[in-house]
């Protein structure tokens, strides 16, 4: 029993330095290394770029009052749609008290002239109807008499504009009332009732009742590096895509293109838009995120092979070329327009032409 154990023992022994010994052999054995086949193929290729921007509407803008006050009422919300001189909000004047006392002035001032033109009319019409005066002197006058009841009528009214925003003769025109100034839709209301708002004026740019956009006129508006800015052309078709909205894109028309650099991130970049074309299928909103995809050259129907075929000695390019034996020639190619996949052959190569790709790994 026990000569039975030891044989056993010394059979697993060797069993085991025998499959260490053909596992070493195994993995000092050379693989044989395989590569792709490649083939050169007719086919349009194009070099694009993408540009990175946002959505915004061509035409905005800030409604601000006319006057100083504050919020009474606001009849609109942002959202809402507004027609051109639509009132969005009405104001509660705050008075100038400098200008509030100078029209206050300006009015018993002209009342008491009203009151010396009508005294001097009186005097001179007795004498007139006695024809102790003539016409000519008479019509004067009667001309100052006009003049000082208009001048204490436009006196008044000043008042009333300064002291209530609106006065009698103006009252559908009130500077009290705020009314958009294009037909759009109301992007933001920034104020609530009881806010102060002041007029704009050569010290500040004054307060924003509401920001108004037409929506259905819309533009991307991007950044393009100097070293693509070249390629570019205006009324060129670009493929916008936002992000926000997932598999949906849209045509557009590139439209303008910055004279002018600007630095971004530490390099020149250069402004452009492009005229948006919406379907109304979906619900564009101003600010949105958005990528432009514009094809800065193209070539149609050129012979090409993937870039990675590509052999480079220094300034030459060459690539494998198969043979009718199977076996690999090194032949040199000129090289055109490469879409950063595959690129076009001018010179080396016809279609059908087979190649040697990269080496195949995990076989």
């Amino acid at each position: 029993m026990k000569k039975i154990i030891k044989y056993l023992g010394w059979a697993l022994i060797a069993l085991v330095f025998i499959g260490t010994f053909v596992f070493l052999y195994k993995k000092s054995k050379p693989e044989e290394v395989r590569y792709q086949e490649l083939e050169a193929t007719v086919m349009d290729i194009s070099r694009t770029t993408v540009v990175t921007g946002k959505i915004i509407p061509r035409n905005e803008v800030n409604v601000k009052p006319q006057i100083n006050g504050i919020i009474a009422e606001l009849y609109k919300d942002a959202g809402e749609y507004v027609q051109e001189n639509e009132v969005i909000a009405k104001l509660k004047v705050i008075p100038d008290m400098n200008s509030l006392s100078s029209a206050q002035s300006r009015v018993r001032l002209s009342e008491l002239n009203l009151k010396q033109a009508q005294i001097d009319y009186e005097r001179e019409k007795a004498l007139f109807d006695k024809e102790l005066i003539s016409a000519e002197q008479f019509d004067k006058v009667k001309q100052a008499l006009n003049q000082a009841k208009e001048e204490k009528s436009a006196a008044q009214e000043a008042l009333e504009v300064i002291r209530d925003g609106v006065s009698k003769s103006n009252a559908k025109s009130s500077s009290t009332l705020v009314r958009s100034t294009i037909s759009g839709l109301i992007l933001d209301v920034p104020v609530k009732v009881g806010n102060s708002v002041i007029q704009a004026n050569t010290m500040n740019d004054g307060t924003t009742v509401a920001t108004v956009a037409d929506m259905k006129d819309l533009i991307f508006d991007g950044n393009v590096d100097e070293t693509e800015v070249g390629s570019l052309v205006e009324g060129t078709p670009v493929v916008i895509t936002i992000g926000a909205l997932q598999n949906y894109s849209f045509d557009a028309t590139l439209e303008y293109i910055s004279p002018k650099a600007v630095e971004k991130n530490g390099a020149n970049q250069f402004e452009i838009k492009a005229a948006v074309k919406v379907d109304g299928e979906n619900t564009i909103r101003s600010g949105y995120s958005a990528n432009a995809e514009i094809v800065l050259e193209s070539a149609s129907q050129v012979l090409s092979v993937p870039e990675s075929a590509l052999e480079f000695d220094g300034d030459d390019v060459y690539v494998q070329l198969k043979s009718g034996d199977g076996s690999y020639a090194r032949t040199k190619i000129v090289t055109g327009l490469s879409d950063g996949i595959n690129i076009e052959v001018k010179e080396g190569l016809k279609a059908g032409d087979i190649v040697r790709g990269p080496k195949i790994v995990g076989e």
